[in-house]
């Protein structure tokens, strides 16, 4: 059975691009109401504009930083303030950078550990305990869904070396919280992607994965993703899917 997300409140960071844009559409698509969260304002300001048009929902763009923990927790207030309430939370931020460990630049290494781990908590604790009074609310159940990757349940190669680290991280902090906020009805979720044609794996950096030049069936597009994390969250309040691993069929790692 497949639910819709009518009046509910969707907050998505990463929301300038790819996946995170992917996934506004599609939960706007079911009714939800969505809190665009990224640093580029034009580019969240078209997609504000393009999800009112075509739906009958509330989309507003909020230009922050994940990585500025007091940012997103003004930012997260002022949502909660602006549409009356949080019911999920879709973590889509994300940045990667490929090269050998003796080639690399630390502060690429940091940003890195910044967007995609820091940022991933920054936001989670801001929006927690909304989330938790949206799960006593009339739906009766809350969301966080964080968009990690194959590379954090198994390193796919050299190169990847702090990537599948902060993969690795977010996906054991996913856990924990599953553990811990269950019981209060918050339910947690990890989408792990193969590779998927976005910004990222389309750069032509030397030791980037590479989409560009797709052969067989193809790479995941973002809608792939968004459609896995539609399903993920429309499930009935007693069942909770929290991991979906989606990969290209042909790709064998």
């Amino acid at each position: 059975m497949s639910l819709r997300l009518d009046d509910t409140v969707a907050v998505i960071t990463g929301a300038s691009s790819g996946i995170g844009a992917a996934t506004a559409r599609a939960l706007a698509e079911r009714g939800a109401h969505v809190a665009l969260l990224a640093r580029r304002a034009d580019r969240l300001a078209d997609l504000a504009d393009e999800i009112t048009q075509h739906n009958h929902g509330k989309a507003v763009a909020y230009s922050v930083d994940v990585a500025d923990a007091d940012a997103v927790r003004d930012v997260m207030t002022r949502v909660a303030a602006d549409f009356g309430r949080i019911d999920i939370l879709v973590n889509g931020a994300g940045v990667g950078t490929w090269a050998p460990a003796l080639e690399a630049e630390l502060a690429d290494w940091q940003a890195m550990v910044d967007v995609n781990v820091s940022g991933v908590l920054n936001t989670t604790h801001a929006a927690l305990a909304h989330l938790v009074s949206a799960a006593d609310g009339p739906r009766g159940i809350a969301d966080v869904v964080t968009i990690s990757s194959i590379a954090g349940k198994r390193v796919p190669g050299p190169n990847s070396n702090v990537y599948s680290a902060t993969k690795f991280a977010v996906n054991g902090f996913s856990e924990a919280l599953r553990q811990e906020l269950g019981a209060k009805h918050v339910r947690m979720g990890l989408i792990e992607p193969g590779l998927v044609t976005t910004e990222m794996t389309t750069t032509g950096e030397t030791y980037a994965p590479d989409t560009t030049q797709p052969t067989g069936l193809g790479y995941l597009a973002p809608e792939d993703v968004a459609d896995a994390v539609a399903y993920m969250i429309t499930r009935p309040r007693h069942a909770a899917v929290n991991e979906i691993a989606i990969r290209p069929t042909e790709q064998s790692n």
